[in-house]
């Protein structure tokens, strides 16, 4: 990731090691990390499918995102919306999200981090519980149902009684998420 593209004109550029640091000391407050595969409570492959012996796919790995996972106060799984990605169960778990979905899981297993806030997709926001646990339909973004989000999620996905329409952001939020990406990289042409 500090390969030149990611860096020319970048607000803060500096070593991994201090990512790591800042992750240790908990002062990340959100962290963001996508991956091949994400199951109901918030789990994160990003190592391979299939067979451990035998797979199908192999992926490559954790790259900081099991130390986001681990150590930050909370953190955002991004992805394609497809149901081979939204699964029941993740072939193997690279980054832990909320365990099995009981209550205090990670706490249990001395994940020092909150853990998964919300898994935002390209047709849907899921959130979970502060306490951990399931994910949840929260908001759909616009052009798209319910009936669309829950078809492409491999579970049996609840929805949230306050689900609704995902908002778009403030035209505030928009100018300042443009400001970080002057020429339209990953926020697109300007209207």
């Amino acid at each position: 990731m500090g390969d030149p593209p990611n860096v020319v004109r970048a607000l803060w550029s500096t070593r991994m090691s201090n990512v790591m640091s800042l992750l240790a000391q908990g002062l990340a407050d959100l962290g963001f990390i996508g991956g091949a595969e994400v199951d109901r409570c918030g789990n994160l492959n990003t190592s391979y499918i299939g067979d451990r012996a035998q797979p199908q796919v192999k992926l490559p790995g954790s790259g900081g995102g099991a130390d986001i996972a681990i150590l930050s106060r909370r953190w955002v799984t991004l992805m394609s919306h497809e149901r081979r990605r939204l699964v029941e169960r993740v072939s193997y778990v690279t980054s832990p999200g909320h365990g099995d979905g009981t209550p205090g899981w990670r706490r249990r297993h001395g994940l020092l981090g909150g853990g998964p806030a919300a898994i935002v997709t390209t047709l849907a926001v899921m959130r979970f519980p502060p306490e951990g646990g399931e994910a949840m339909l929260a908001s759909v973004h616009p052009g798209h149902t319910v009936e669309e989000v829950k078809a492409e999620t491999a579970w049996d996905l609840r929805v949230s009684e306050t689900c609704g329409e995902t908002e778009p952001p403030s035209a505030l939020e928009l100018e300042q998420i443009r400001r970080l990406d002057p020429e339209g990289f990953w926020t697109g042409a300007r209207e």
